[in-house]
C-alpha cells in the first residue's frame, strides 16, 4: 500500500478516494446535438421559398426590415422603385445593403407578392 495515489486517482479532504466519470461521451454527444440544431436552422432559412410572401419574409427580409415592416421601408417610394430594389438589390449610403433577389430566384410576380405582403404588415 504505496503513499502516493497511482496516476488519475484523486481524494477529497478527508482523504476518500473520488470516482472520476469519464465525461467525454457527454461532451461529443452535447457537441454533436449542437451542431445539428445549428445546421437545422440554416437549413431552414435556406429552405424558404419566394412563392410564400410570408415566410419569404420572416426568414430573409425580417432582419433588416423588422416584423411589421417599420424599417428601411421609406413609403414615398413607387411600386416600380421597390420591385426595382427587391429584384437588382440596391446600395444605400451606409450598409446593409438589399440583395438582389432576382439573381436568388424571385420572380417579378413574387417581388409583387412580397411588396404587397409588406404593405400589408406596415398598415397593421
Amino acid at each position: 500500500m504505496g503513499l502516493a495515489p497511482e496516476s488519475g486517482e484523486s481524494f477529497t479532504a478527508n482523504g476518500d478516494k473520488m470516482e472520476t466519470a469519464n465525461r467525454t461521451p457527454i461532451a461529443v454527444t452535447l457537441l454533436l446535438l449542437f451542431g445539428l440544431v445549428f445546421l437545422g436552422i440554416v437549413r431552414a432559412q435556406d429552405d424558404v421559398k419566394p412563392s410564400d410572401p410570408e415566410a419569404y419574409y420572416k426568414g430573409k427580409c425580417v432582419t433588416c426590415h423588422g416584423q411589421k415592416a417599420e424599417k428601411k421601408f421609406d413609403a414615398s417610394l413607387t411600386d416600380e422603385q421597390y420591385l426595382d430594389a427587391i429584384m437588382k438589390g440596391k446600395k444605400p449610403e451606409k450598409p446593409p445593403n438589399m440583395p438582389a433577389y432576382g439573381e436568388k430566384g424571385v420572380t417579378a410576380e413574387q417581388a409583387k407578392a412580397l411588396l404587397d405582403y409588406m404593405k400589408k404588415l406596415k398598415s397593421q
